[in-house]
């Protein structure tokens, strides 16, 4: 059976940049033999100064991944620090891995850039995208659903692999692919990508009133200064929702914003109302779930237990080849 990983930062909440850039596809690829991490130690690499509240943001995590409509029944679902074997096939990895790779690698770059205000000049955080091939490839996935920003690490962990097995003359590892959702790029209310860094983010904890708050601020074609002047959809985040969430109607959403004959503050509540209808029911099963704390646990448990079964199994392969083990 195909088998599936993928994971996100316990940074907090869940927003709808991670619903519709990932965890969208999480749920349609359930059913395969999928394994899906909440990955704590990744939140350490840039929170390592408020590691107070990474186990808080877990909890938060997990009920956000099962309100989603991730089943415990059909997939893992596991804490990447429970399971010690990432970090261990992370350590060979990392002597393997040129210095170079890591220092071009364009989603460092951009990060450094996102998030000015902290210290990253770290081993950790360079060397992110090692563990993050160590995920993927302890559990020989071949299928990533991952946001486009994430498109980088996963080429650079095919050139990982792909330098252990011609270092060690072995054949350990399959080459995984990317999966990308339809809107693998979310913008924030501000325009720019939805990221708890801009602050521009709308939760999928957020209330209707506060999601309706957050799309009334949000940015729409800057050219249109007036109710009266003929506005591109094609250059408004808010249209961009539009497309995800009110799909029957955006040819006329389209024809009328070009027209003028709907203003920007109209579209924005028309917007906001099929929004609110969509995430009705993961708020629902949100509500239900934080009700829920021994269950979650147990879950978790169960998740961890068979990850570490099949993590073992792979790093005792990887140590057998390196050498560490007979």
């Amino acid at each position: 059976m195909t088998r599936v990983l993928s994971g996100t930062r316990p940074t907090g909440k869940l927003h709808l940049g991670n619903f519709l850039g990932a965890i969208e596809n999480f749920t349609k690829l359930q059913n395969l033999d999928a394994y899906f991490m909440i990955a704590d130690w990744h939140a350490l690499t840039t929170e390592y100064e408020s590691h107070t509240q990474i186990a808080q943001n877990v909890g938060e995590v997990m009920v956000d991944y099962l309100a989603s409509g991730l089943d415990p029944e059909k997939c893992t679902i596991f804490i990447q620090s429970e399971v010690p074997e990432h970090v261990e096939l992370a350590l060979i990895f990392s002597m393997i891995t040129p210095l170079g790779w890591l220092e071009r690698n364009p989603t460092y770059k951009d990060q450094l850039k996102e998030m000015k205000g902290k210290d990253l000049a770290t081993h950790g955080f360079l060397g992110y995208p090692v563990l993050q091939a160590a995920d993927i490839l302890l559990y020989k996935a071949v299928k990533v659903p991952v946001g486009e920003d994430q498109l980088p690490h996963l080429e650079l962990t095919r050139e990982i692999l792909r330098r252990f097995h011609h270092l060690y003359k072995v054949q350990i590892f399959p080459e995984p692919e990317a999966i990308l959702t339809q809107a693998p790029r979310i913008p924030g209310t501000d325009g720019r990508k939805m990221s708890k860094s801009y602050n521009n983010c709308i939760y999928l904890a957020d209330t209707k009133e506060e999601t309706t708050a957050k799309v009334k601020t949000m940015v729409t074609d800057p050219a249109r200064v007036r109710r009266t002047d003929p506005g591109n959809p094609e250059v408004c985040p808010v249209f961009y929702m539009h497309k995800i969430f009110n799909q029957g109607n955006v040819p006329t959403v389209d024809k009328e914003c070009r027209t003028a004959a709907r203003g920007c503050t109209e579209c924005k509540m028309e917007m906001a109302g099929k929004m609110n209808e969509s995430l009705d029911p993961i708020r629902e099963r949100r509500k239900e779930w934080t009700t829920k704390p021994k269950e979650v646990r147990k879950i978790l448990d169960k998740g961890r237990d068979k990850a570490r079964s099949t993590a073992q199994a792979t790093l005792s392969e990887a140590m057998k080849a390196v050498g560490l083990r007979s």
